[in-house]
């Protein structure tokens, strides 16, 4: 992601919503990303499940539940990571508005478990990494 330009944010508000089978992960996911000092909205089913873990999340809307709704905190520029997973013709609709929202405003977005995890082991090294590449590598070895 940094060769691609991309720089993690290192706090703010992060969007969860992921489907029912992915939230055994939040276990794994919430407290990585609290102890970044992250913050956390989420919608309602999402949300019950961070709280059952003990930590605080605001719940908002699905983007078929009315405004106000993830999109329109997007547009205005609340949002610093997004996490989506989803299943179902309407979860996957509302995810494609998510995603090309996010985008838009250069938010970062990944829409699998594996994807949050890597981004929330990538954020305990901060922007403080460097990138090679595999022909640099490639020429130490001779």
């Amino acid at each position: 992601q940094k060769a691609a330009n991309k720089i993690y944010p290192n706090k703010g508000l992060v969007f969860i919503s992921v489907k029912e089978s992915d939230k055994k992960y939040l276990e794994k996911l919430i407290p990585m990303l609290a102890k970044q000092g992250f913050n956390f909205i989420a919608t309602k089913g999402t949300a019950d499940s961070i709280r059952n873990l003990g930590y605080e999340v605001k719940t908002i809307n699905k983007v078929n539940e009315g405004r106000p709704h993830i999109v329109d905190m997007l547009k205005n520029d609340e949002i610093q990571i997004v996490f989506n997973t989803t299943e179902g013709k309407q979860a996957i609709a509302d995810s494609s508005t998510i995603r090309r929202t996010a985008l838009r405003h250069d938010v970062f977005c990944t829409t699998t478990i594996a994807g949050a995890l890597a981004v929330c082991e990538a954020l305990k090294f901060g922007n403080n990494v460097s990138v090679y590449t595999i022909q640099d590598l490639h020429a130490k070895l001779h």
